[in-house]
């Protein structure tokens, strides 16, 4: 069975801590996950940037992907936060229980 990630990241873990929140109480993701310790590497307007991040990733089905992503959209502190899909197999229990646990 499918299911989708969307991944994101951002500066502080209280801000990841309320993503996961906000996104089990909108019942649009069964599962996040909270990844501290990395250092970024980017360009932002047009000046060379590194700096501490947490990755936080949401486990859902590919039908509530489009809502978890609009969703996050609005309560992201970034004013371009890194959104990214990913889609694949699960095993059938886990899809079934995230399938269950993002049913409204």
């Amino acid at each position: 069975m499918q299911i989708s990630i969307l991944l994101t990241t951002v500066a502080k873990k209280s801000d990841a801590r309320r993503l996961a929140t906000a996104s089990l109480q909108h019942r649009s993701a069964a599962c996040i996950q909270i990844i501290s310790g990395i250092e970024s590497h980017f360009i932002w307007k047009g000046k060379r940037s590194a700096c501490r991040e947490f990755i936080v990733l949401a486990k859902t089905t590919t039908r509530k992907l489009k809502s978890l992503e609009t969703f996050w959209k609005k309560i992201h502190p970034y004013a371009c936060p890194e959104l990214i899909a990913l889609s694949g197999r699960a095993a059938t229990s886990y899809a079934r229980w995230v399938q269950t646990s993002v049913s409204s």
